[in-house]
């Protein structure tokens, strides 16, 4: 029984970190630093010009 219950504990935290990063995306907040010259997919360089 107490397996079930981490069980869902962790399922609920990955599920809370997945729906903060999802809504961080979505209001354009994100952890971009700003060098883009060590960054592969960044949209910070469109934002530059």
């Amino acid at each position: 029984m107490s397996t079930v219950i981490i069980a869902v504990i962790v399922a609920l935290l990955i599920f809370l970190a997945a729906r903060k990063i999802y809504k961080d995306k979505k209001s354009n907040k994100s952890s971009c630093g700003g060098n883009c010259a060590s960054c592969g997919c960044c949209n910070h360089k469109k934002n530059l010009k």
